[in-house]
Formats: C-alpha cells, structure tokens, sequence
C-alpha cells in the first residue's frame, strides 16, 4: 500500500485518455455529478421544507427515506433498459426526468405532492445509475476500477460544491431557487450526453432482450455466487451508514454545534470535498491490487464517527468533514469487484437488482436516524454507524477474489 501515491494515481487517469474515450467519460461523469450532487441539496434544503410543510424530524426522515427508496428503485428499470437499448438513451432519459421533477418539486403546494414529486426526482436519479457504470466498464475492459472512480469522484465534487451554492441561495432568496438552479444544468448535460456518446453508440446486447428461463437462471446462479452476496451486504451497510450520515449532518452541525446554516452547508461541501480523491484511489487500489486493500481507507471513517460527538471547534470539524470523505472508499471498489462477479450478459439487469436492493435497505436508515434523534440522542447514533462500519470493515476480510468473464461495447 505504500506504493501509492498522488503520481501513480496521476498516471492512471492519464490512461483512460486515450482512443477518444476521455471525453465520453467525462460525458458520463459530468452527468453522475450534478444528478447525485442535486440530490443532495436536499439535507440542505431540509430545515425551509420542515418550516414551509410543518415537518418534524420524522417527517423530514421520510421526505429524504422517499428520495433514497425511490432511488433505489430506480435502479433497477435504469439496468434493464441499459441491457436492451443501451446507454446513451438511458442516460439522456434519467437526466431529462430528474430536469422534470425538479420543476414539480419547486412547483407544489402540498405534502403529498411534495413526496410525489420527490419520489420522482429519485427515480430519475436511480435511472442513471447502472447505465453511467455498465458504460464505463464498457469503455474500459481493463482497469475499469480506476474509471469507475473518476465517475464516482464527479458526484463527490458536484455534492461538495452544489450544497454550499444552494444553501447560499436559499438563504438569500428561497430554497426554491436553492433547488431550481439546477435545472438548466441537468438538460445542457443532457444534450452535451446524447452527442457525446453518438460516435460510441451501438444497439443493446445484453441477454434480457429477450428474458428467457435461461436468463433467469443465469442472474439467479450469479446472486446466489457467495462472493456476490457478501459485496452486496458489505454495500447495504455501507450506504445504510452514509444515507443516516449525509441526510443529517448539517442539521446535527447547527442544532448541536451550534453553527449558522451557511457554515454547516460549507462543512457538509467539504466532507464530499475529501471524497472525491478517495474514489479514484479506491478504484486505483482494485484494479492494481485486491478490493480488500481498499477498506483501509474506510477505516479513517470509522474513527472520525468515534470522534465528532467530542469535537466542537470549527477548525477541528474542517479536519473532521474532510477526513469523513474517506467513508466512501468501499463504494468503488466494491461495485467494480460485483461487476467482476456478474456474467457480462445479464450485466445491467444483476446489477440493477443488487442496487436495489442495497440501496431500499439503506433509505430506511434517515427515517430511522430521524426517529432516534427526535428523542435527543443525536450523538449516540454517530456511534452506532461507528459500529456499523467496524462490522462492515470485518465482512471485508472474507471477500474472496473475483474474475471478470467478457468486455462488450457501449451502446
């Protein structure tokens, strides 16, 4: 491990340069980035919905339980329909749906509409999902880890510089606005997509063009494969400890360490700050050596959730949100060692379903975390995730190693 470094990970992504390839995936990425980024204004956005629609802390649970569930099964037909049709169309649909949510979210007068319109919005989200990994995988047959990470880097740099903006702008002129700027963004990316990923087009290949027995036994035989099982539980804790964490940090930061909306925004923007080096180098780690060596890094994480109920200057929660960064380490590595695991045919659809699953599991854990920290036990929970990622951190070691099958081509 100590062989990496800032020069070799430099190196790597100079790689994924060549053959023409670099600006369709920064296509892709560009797109992951302000679709996960404006996801998460939400958190940040939260405290003016509570006041706008009368929300407790349960009720602003289940605003963002709905978003992560809805994103989660968004995954799903998002993987499918990359398998049948491709991805360029899969992509460019996600990101003209999530435009379109956007304006029913800034458009309603009710709660009920507001969690329709949100489900909506995470739906869209989740569309794009499987499509961006299943196309860089297909860009990239070999080191596919190392590219995986700089799209997964992409959302990291959009949620750690769209929250701040939003929160700034909602506290100047309305968490409307807060939101609504994104929506020229969304569908400017979504052309930019569509022309980009033209020269690199080619119809769908996948074996659920037509969903035959054959087919169902071939994704049941891959997701009973014990190595595909232990990922996938390894991800449900994973993304169950960062759900609680990122749908509540700003509000923990104002209402326990007593900060301004503005500061705590700026903290939250640097957690996402701290993750955008990990992903690249999570995905470095994988493809050079083995998805265990990349749990390490996961492992600062835990230490920092052990810590920040003890921490309460500004400077220190600056070293704190950065070095929480590192939390996502296991989500790179982990995803590209279950493409490893999945036959390259049913590719999309296992995928879909195991996002889906991970991440329904997972968006229970806001409205969880919610409940708990009505009854004032806010610092406890953080070291109850600590716990969680100890455990996460133990089923790491048991991961076996995988071997890819077959490359196919984007489409």
């Amino acid at each position: 491990m100590n062989r990496v470094s800032l020069s070799a990970l430099s190196a790597e992504v100079r790689k994924l340069q060549g053959g023409g390839r670099g600006k369709v995936l920064l296509a892709i990425a560009i797109g992951w980035g302000i679709s996960v980024g404006a996801r998460m204004i939400y958190p940040v956005v939260l405290p003016q919905l509570r006041e706008v629609y009368a929300l407790d802390l349960v009720d602003a649970g289940m605003v963002l339980t709905v978003l992560f569930a809805a994103y989660a099964i968004g995954q799903l037909p998002g993987g499918i329909l990359a398998d049948r049709i491709g991805e360029r169309v899969t992509l460019t649909v996600s990101l003209l749906l999530s435009a379109s949510a956007l304006v029913s979210i800034i458009l309603v007068r009710s709660r009920t509409a507001l969690f329709v319109a949100t489900a909506l919005f995470g739906f869209g989200v989740g569309f794009y999902a499987i499509a961006r990994f299943t196309a860089v995988v297909a860009l990239y047959p070999r080191g596919y880890g190392t590219a995986a990470g700089v799209t997964n880097s992409a959302p990291a740099i959009g949620q750690a510089v769209l929250p701040p903006i939003a929160g700034s702008i909602a506290v100047l002129v309305g968490w409307q606005y807060g939101l609504g700027f994104t929506i020229p963004v969304f569908v400017l990316v979504a052309v930019a997509l569509w022309v980009t990923l033209s020269k690199h087009a080619t119809a769908g290949t996948g074996a659920v063009d037509t969903f035959t027995r054959d087919t169902v036994r071939t994704l049941l035989s891959a997701l009973r494969d014990p190595s595909v099982v232990i990922a996938t539980l390894i991800l449900i804790l994973g993304i169950f400890i960062w759900r609680a964490f990122t749908g509540f940090y700003p509000k923990y930061l104002i209402d326990e360490k007593g900060l301004s909306p503005t500061v705590a925004s700026a903290l939250f923007g640097l957690h996402f700050a701290g993750s955008a080096l990990v992903h690249p180098l999570s995905g470095m780690i994988y493809d050079r050596w083995n998805v265990k060596y990349a749990f390490p890094i996961v492992a600062v994480a835990v230490v920092m959730l052990v810590g920040l109920p003890f921490v309460g200057s500004v400077p220190a929660l600056i070293v704190v949100s950065i070095l929480l960064g590192t939390l996502l380490g296991f989500e790179t590595a982990t995803e590209s060692y279950l493409v490893d695991a999945l036959p390259s045919d049913v590719e999309g659809t296992g995928f879909g379903i195991l996002r889906t699953v991970v991440f329904a599991t997972g968006s229970v854990s806001p409205i969880l975390f919610g409940a708990v920290a009505e009854l004032g036990f806010f610092d406890e929970l953080f070291l109850l995730l600590a716990g969680v990622g100890t455990l996460m951190l133990a089923i790491a070691t048991r991961l076996p190693v995988a071997q890819r099958s077959s490359g196919r081509t984007v489409s």
